[in-house]
């Protein structure tokens, strides 16, 4: 089963069917965490294949392919760990990414980058989050996702389809943008639009769904249905560079092993994982 939206959010954002009470509005934090919860932790961890379409103003196209896991470390939608391998092209075949995020506003989530071409292993600094994944218009922490705890939450509409949310960071002076706009399906809880807002009002990023898919799986033995973006769009509306990317080959509940998310396995991933 397919459904495709007009608007959506990125790669990193999932969606689940709801299971939010229908008979009074929720509020702005709940809503958000419930968008949370459905882009970043459905299931109990995640095997899918990822690829980037990255073209410029001038239609001139680069790719990026890779296989990515993702796995929760416990079932309350804090801590995860996420490890990434990429295929090509040819400059960044064997490069791997790997997160541990840490709910914890007080702790900075673990980032590291293998380059094989250095044969060095890099930590990202947390105050490189918000820098370009791999020279896509998405960002690093659009991949492992952004904590609700960072921002403000204001419903500031309501429509047929949508929840709409403005959010502002607690700490500006540590993000480029003054807030972001998210519209948040009411069924789906799934966000299927963030536009990114400077202090002068511009929008300038814009993160949007462009398909879902109905990803059938098992946890604890019943059949589950988990709609999954697979299709999303990282625009920048300053430089017009735009960022499609494609998920295929979806899976849930795989039973991923926690030792894959250790820096051993940043120059030699598993090729049971990884194929």
């Amino acid at each position: 089963m397919k459904r495709r939206f007009l608007i959506p959010l990125a790669g990193l954002l999932l969606a689940t069917g709801s299971a939010m009470a229908q008979t009074a509005t929720p509020t702005a934090d709940e809503i958000i965490h419930k968008a949370n919860h459905m882009a970043l932790y459905q299931g109990v961890d995640t095997q899918s294949k990822v690829s980037l379409t990255i073209t410029d103003k001038q239609g001139r196209m680069r790719k990026r392919a890779f296989s990515s896991l993702r796995k929760n470390d416990d079932n309350l939608d804090r801590n995860q760990k996420y490890y990434t391998f990429f295929q090509a092209p040819a400059d960044v075949r064997k490069m791997t990414f790997m997160v541990h995020k840490h709910a914890d506003l007080e702790e900075d989530d673990d980032r590291w980058l293998y380059m094989p071409s250095l044969d060095l292993v890099k930590r990202i600094a947390a105050s490189d989050k918000r820098t370009s994944f791999v020279g896509s218009d998405f960002l690093y922490e659009d991949i492992s996702g952004r904590s609700p705890k960072d921002d403000f939450h204001e419903l500031v509409d309501t429509t047929e389809e949508y929840y709409v949310i403005k959010n502002t960071p607690k700490k500006p002076d540590t993000v480029e943008f003054a807030h972001y706009i998210a519209h948040i399906d009411k069924k789906s809880f799934l966000p299927m639009k963030i536009e990114f807002f400077k202090n002068d009002g511009r929008a300038y990023r814009v993160i949007e769904s462009l398909q879902v898919d109905a990803i059938k799986a098992k946890q604890n033995g019943r059949p589950v249905i988990y709609p999954t973006v697979t299709v999303s769009m990282a625009k920048n509306l300053e430089s017009g560079s735009t960022t499609k990317m494609t998920v295929s080959d979806v899976r849930y509940n795989v039973g991923i092993r926690d030792d894959i998310f250790s820096e051993r396995y940043l120059r030699r991933p598993p090729r049971d994982v990884m194929r």
